[in-house]
């Protein structure tokens, strides 16, 4: 299967990136890759926020931004998937081109700009999705709304029906003043809207949030303290970063959001100093490409991961590689489920 893989992979980052992701995404839809089933045991069972995971290795938001390949994704190995983001309605996004392969630095750049067919269009697919492993949507603001906090509420009360969870994505740096709902005032308002939407729904779900990688620590703490005030659920540490430091491709200044293995360090950071702040469980996103990147994130302070950059070098079956690689790191440290390594190299990665 992984001589197919790696042929396909070298196939498709020889063409465009979005274009790639798309055939890819319809390449699964149609059941033209080979896909491992899940991955489980008794180890890697865990908990994320009264969310029961066969393992603790998730997709991130962006993959599958219209939850159109649900259940082959569900046979690739993630213990859960996030969707989205979706926005009240359906917008383009951004001008093309607008992601970028920097596989000199196994990293990408995107500024998609919350392209997506809309709340109704998701909620629908939502509701047809197959049975299986926890799906969470991504919420986003469209660009030109009047009331972007607004926004993720709208998002929530239609489709929080046909979710395991919700994350409100103020972390985004490819809509513009999006990152400023990240301030303590803003987001504050902006929970507050989000947590009244859930609460009117017949199945309130988890409701996550999602920061950036570029906070300082007085922000980090601000924004732990009004998560737990607003009663979210969990922490998904982080999203995309502005910085550039020691890239060498060619792509390096493009805008948008960098991600894949140059965020590894910042983010992880980010999550360790989170985790001094808060009790609420972390998730961890940023270069996530191995088993021991995923290891290395939850000894930080995650209870859980997610990836999706990996995906485009390591293609789909790293999923499952990396929750069975977490499984032997997680035996030959003497563990016998992923709760007992949470944080257990927190201050060394938050100094």
């Amino acid at each position: 299967m992984r001589q197919f893989e790696r042929a396909g992979l070298a196939a498709l980052r020889a063409i465009d990136p979005e274009r790639a992701h798309g055939l890819a995404l319809r390449a699964l839809g149609l059941g033209f890759v080979a896909l491992p089933g899940p991955v489980n045991g008794a180890r890697l069972a865990t908990n994320l926020a009264g969310l029961a995971l066969p393992n603790p290795v998730g997709l991130a938001a962006g993959f599958d931004k219209n939850a159109t390949a649900l259940g082959p994704l569900m046979r690739a190995g993630f213990g859960f998937l996030e969707v989205g983001a979706a926005t009240p309605r359906p917008q383009p996004g951004n001008p093309r081109p607008r992601l970028f392969r920097l596989t000199e630095d196994r990293a990408a750049i995107n500024r998609f700009g919350f392209n997506n067919d809309g709340m109704d269009a998701i909620a629908a697919r939502l509701e047809a999705r197959p049975d299986g492993i926890p799906v969470g949507l991504n919420l986003g603001a469209n660009k030109d709304s009047e009331d972007r906090a607004g926004d993720f509420a709208r998002v929530l009360a239609r489709c929080g029906p046909h979710a395991d969870f919700a994350t409100v994505n103020v972390s985004s740096p490819n809509t513009e003043k999006l990152r400023d709902l990240q301030g303590a005032e803003a987001l504050r308002a902006l929970l507050d809207g989000v947590m009244a939407a859930r609460a009117g729904l017949a199945r309130p779900v988890p409701v996550l949030l999602k920061i950036a990688p570029d906070l300082d620590d007085a922000e980090i703490a601000a924004i732990a303290g009004v998560a737990e005030t607003a009663g979210v659920d969990a922490i998904v540490a982080t999203n995309t970063t502005l910085a550039r430091d020691g890239l060498r491709s060619r792509h390096a200044a493009e805008a948008g959001g960098l991600s894949g293995r140059p965020l590894f360090e910042r983010s992880t950071r980010v999550l360790a100093r989170l985790a001094g702040e808060t009790h609420l469980p972390l998730v961890g996103v940023g270069g996530v490409a191995s088993a021991p990147d995923a290891y290395a994130k939850i000894r930080a302070g995650a209870t859980a991961v997610q990836l999706y950059t990996g995906l485009v070098y390591g293609g789909l079956s790293l999923a499952g590689q990396i929750a069975r690689g977490l499984d032997g790191l997680l035996a030959a440290d003497g563990y016998s489920c992923v709760a007992e390594a949470v944080g257990k190299d927190r201050e060394r990665w938050a100094a």
